[in-house]
Parts: C-alpha cells; sequence; structure tokens
C-alpha cells in the first residue's frame, strides 16, 4: 500500500511538468481534473486499508498514513475534483502558456497539500503548508488586474509571516525533544507520553505554531488576507482554497494541539482556540450584514465555518467527529458555492449583489443549485454542515463550555440572517414587466461534480458504517477514545 502515500504527490508532480512542456488544450484543460482524482484514488485506498484493520501506512520516517491523514487526503482529493472539474469552463477560458502554467500550478497545489496530511515530521509538514502559499500565490494573481495582484501579494506577505512564526513554534518543539533520547520531528512519536519533553518549549512552541496555522486557516484577527485572496482568483482556486487549503492548515494545528495536551495538557490551547473561534465568527457577523459581493460573502463565510471549527478542536475529543465531518462536509459545499459564483460572475459581468437580482427566474439553471448549496452552507438539514454544528454545540456543553458555546449561537443566528438575506437579494423576486427576457435553464459548465457533492453531504452524515467508524478511527488517532 506504499504506493498510494506517493501516488497523490508524484502523478500531480508529473501532470504538471506535462501541462507546462506540452502544447495540448486537452492536457492542459483536464490534467488539475486528473491530479484531483488521483488524490481521491489514493486516499479512498488508503481509507479502505486502515478500515480493514491494516496499520497505519508509511515509508520511512517522512510519510504517514493512519486513519485522519488517509481521511483527509481523499477530502483533499474530493474537494480537488469538484472544483476542477467543475471549473473545466474557467480553464477553458485561459490560453497558451497561461493554460499551462495555470494547470500546472493547481496540480502542484493539490500535491502540496496531500504532502502537507501525509507528512509524519511536522517539519516536511510545514514545508509542504509553505509550498501551497508558493502555487497559490500566482494562482490568487492570474487574472493580472490591479487587485488580484494586490490580494496576491497581501497574501503572500501575511501568508509568510504566518509560515514563519509556525516555524519558530517547530523549531522550539524539536529543542524541546533534543534533551530526550530520541531528538525528531516525528508526530508519531512526539505526541507519545512520557516522552520527557520540556513543557516550557513545548508551551511556547505549541502557542506559536498554533498561531502560525492559525493565519494560514483564516482565523481572526490573521484573517485579512482572505476575503481579497479569495475574491480575486479564479473560482476553482477559491474553491480549492476556501473548502481545503484552510481545513489543511487546521489539521495542522491538530497534530500539534495532540503533542501540546500530552505534555502541558489541554487548557493552554484551549483558551486560545475558543478566543480566535468566537473572534473569527464576531468577524464574519460583522461584515457579513452589509456585505455587498457575493465572492466576499462566500469568503466571509469560511472565516465563520473555520471559527466554529476551532471551537470543535478548543472542545476536545467529545467534538472531533463532529469537526471531522464538518471539514468535508464545508469542504463540499464551499467548493460548489465557488464554481457557481464564477459561472455568476462570467455571465453577469459583475460581483456586486444588488446588480445580480431575480436569479432563480432569470437563470434557474443557476439559482437552483445555488439555492441548494446556500441552504447546505447556512446549516439547514439534512445537510452534513447542520449535524457538525450540533455535535459541536452539544459537545461544548457536556464538557463544561457553555458559555462559549452560547455566545457561537448568538452570532451564529446573525451570520444566518445576514446570509438569508443576501441570497434572497440575489434571487428571488420578478423583473420589471417591461423587461423581456428567456430564462436560462442552462448550468454553464458541468452539472454532475456538483450534484455529486450535494447528493454527498446531504446522505454521508447519515452513514454509520463507514463514514461514522472512519470519524472515530480518526479522533482516536488525536488521542479521543473508539
Amino acid at each position: 500500500m506504499e504506493f498510494a502515500l506517493w501516488t497523490p504527490l508524484l502523478i500531480p508532480a508529473a501532470l504538471a511538468v506535462l501541462s507546462l512542456t506540452i502544447d495540448s488544450a486537452q492536457l492542459r484543460r483536464y490534467s488539475p481534473v486528473a491530479s484531483s482524482a488521483a488524490v481521491l484514488a489514493s486516499g479512498l485506498l488508503l481509507i479502505s486499508a486502515v478500515l480493514n484493520g491494516g496499520d497505519a501506512t508509511s515509508v520511512g520516517d517522512l510519510l504517514r498514513a493512519d486513519a485522519l491523514s488517509a481521511y483527509m487526503l481523499a477530502v483533499v482529493g474530493a474537494v480537488g475534483l469538484v472544483s476542477t472539474w467543475g471549473g473545466i469552463s474557467t480553464l477553458a477560458a485561459s490560453r497558451g502558456r497561461t493554460a499551462g502554467s495555470y494547470g500546472a500550478l493547481l496540480s502542484l497545489f493539490l500535491a502540496a497539500m496531500s504532502l502537507a496530511v501525509l507528512a509524519d515530521s511536522i517539519g516536511l509538514m510545514w514545508a509542504a503548508i509553505e509550498a501551497t502559499t508558493i502555487a497559490t500565490a500566482f494562482l490568487v494573481g492570474h487574472h493580472r488586474s490591479r487587485r488580484s495582484l494586490e490580494a496576491a501579494w497581501k497574501y503572500v506577505i501575511l501568508g509568510s509571516v504566518g509560515v514563519a512564526i509556525a516555524l519558530l513554534g517547530i523549531v522550539l518543539i524539536y529543542a524541546a525533544s533534543i534533551g530526550t533520547d530520541t531528538p525528531t520531528l516525528s508526530w508519531l512519536i512526539l505526541s507519545q507520553e512520557g516522552l520527557g519533553l520540556d513543557p516550557a518549549l513545548i508551551t511556547a512552541g505549541g502557542a506559536l505554531a498554533v498561531l502560525g496555522f492559525a493565519t494560514k486557516s483564516g482565523l481572526a484577527p490573521m484573517h485579512s488576507w482572505l476575503p481579497d485572496a479569495h475574491s480575486q482568483a479564479p473560482a476553482p482556486v477559491s474553491g480549492l482554497m476556501s473548502g481545503v487549503l484552510l481545513s489543511v492548515a487546521l489539521y495542522a494545528i491538530l497534530r500539534i494541539q495532540t503533542i501540546t495536551n500530552a505534555v502541558i495538557g489541554p487548557d493552554f490551547l484551549r483558551v486560545m482556540l475558543s478566543i480566535g473561534g468566537l473572534l473569527s465568527l464576531l468577524v464574519a457577523a460583522s461584515l457579513l450584514i452589509r456585505q455587498r459581493d457575493y465572492k466576499r460573502m462566500l469568503a466571509y463565510s469560511s472565516i465563520e465555518h473555520m471559527g466554529l471549527m476551532a471551537i470543535g478542536v478548543a472542545i476536545g475529543p467529545a467534538a472531533l467527529p463532529a469537526v471531522l465531518l464538518y471539514v468535508l462536509a464545508h469542504g463540499l459545499i464551499k467548493a460548489t458555492l465557488f464554481v457557481l459564483s464564477g459561472r455568476i460572475l462570467t455571465i453577469e459581468g459583475t460581483p456586486v449583489i444588488a446588480d445580480v437580482t431575480h436569479l432563480l427566474v432569470r437563470r434557474p439553471g443557476l439559482a437552483v443549485p445555488w439555492l441548494i448549496a446556500m441552504s447546505a452552507l447556512i446549516g439547514f438539514p439534512p445537510f452534513s454542515i447542520f449535524f457538525a454544528e450540533v455535535g459541536i454545540i452539544t459537545a461544548g456543553w457536556s464538557v463544561g463550555m457553555g458559555g462559549v458555546v452560547a455566545a457561537a449561537l448568538v452570532l451564529l443566528l446573525v451570520i444566518f440572517a445576514a446570509l438569508t438575506r443576501l441570497t434572497v437579494a440575489m434571487t428571488m423576486g420578478s423583473p420589471p414587466e417591461d423587461e423581456p427576457f428567456t430564462p436560462d435553464r442552462s448550468s454553464h459548465g458541468p452539472l454532475v461534480p456538483l450534484i455529486l457533492a450535494l447528493v454527498t453531504t446531504a446522505t454521508m452524515a447519515f452513514i454509520a458504517e463507514p463514514v461514522g467508524t472512519l470519524l472515530l478511527q480518526a479522533t482516536s488517532v488525536l488521542g479521543g477514545t473508539n
């Protein structure tokens, strides 16, 4: 099964090289889709091995796939497939050298995220997350407009500051291991209890590493790069960044948290993550109330959801299955919405909500999937975001964090009202009678990946086998109980 560790790294890298060297429109168009499919297939193979009672698959001390990393790899592939397949029309609009670099960077982006979740060394994990910054910086500035280049530079500067802080934290964690018999950066070894790590160094290193990775995951107050980057990037890139890059950074926080919990206990990072989560919800609620740009609306929604996930991580093992379910559900829904936002932008020619009205009557082919996906994002059942949010809130009450989850609930209600108002403004109502029109029933791109994403999020919360078992095994990897 070792080949499943190499496949999500080598196939996207090879396709990236081919996209740059071979002048083939079809290759450049479909290579990101093929890269996503390879990552997803590898993740599903590793999940199958884990569920069938196999031990974690590893390659030396660098790559390792346990239940958590296999699940995250599948999330990367699934969200990547929805974003790239659904966003094929975006790539088709590019020509020549630009199309080649765009497809190559998408494949490298997928390979870097795959490496981040498969790395056993937290140093290698850091390097992979830094590689995502390099790849996505060029993707954010793909349109070469003033605003997109400004967003790219802002992303590079703030993202680099974040990963630099995380690197300092990882250095301190390594320094804490020097006094033991096995100086290492292996997450598997560092998370063992009784290793004799220096508590002071672990406290400082863990805090810095979490702060740095929180910047990449879009948590407030380090979130300011996110709305600009996600609103200016091409739709498939926005879907990947919002749907899975933020979750990969959260995965890094989970790994660091497991190390600190084994040495100093959960209270320190619990406070830190709770504050970051509530502040993220507050920022999202404040800015969504009067939001005028639908792509920025989706970006601020990502801050909201990452904030609630951070609260779930702070709660601990009782909430972790819900957090992991949340990661996949949010990723698929957000990828769907960003793909649809790209199509709406292409057809309507404006990102301003006030200028995009009566969609359900004028463009039902876009409005219907948009309404369904927004219902899922807001948290309506039977979509999995609803069950994940309920799981986090009930877990918070059960462990004595009632004040935190009560504050989160109030902010979630404000966000619910804001998103509902903005969605209604875009979709409902009828055009004036003196403006004749013909309803546009085209989806303006592949509809199958969007349907698959919506169906998956509507059903997976009800599947005890294998989804429930996998989530519990992934939780046990992080110190939870089966």
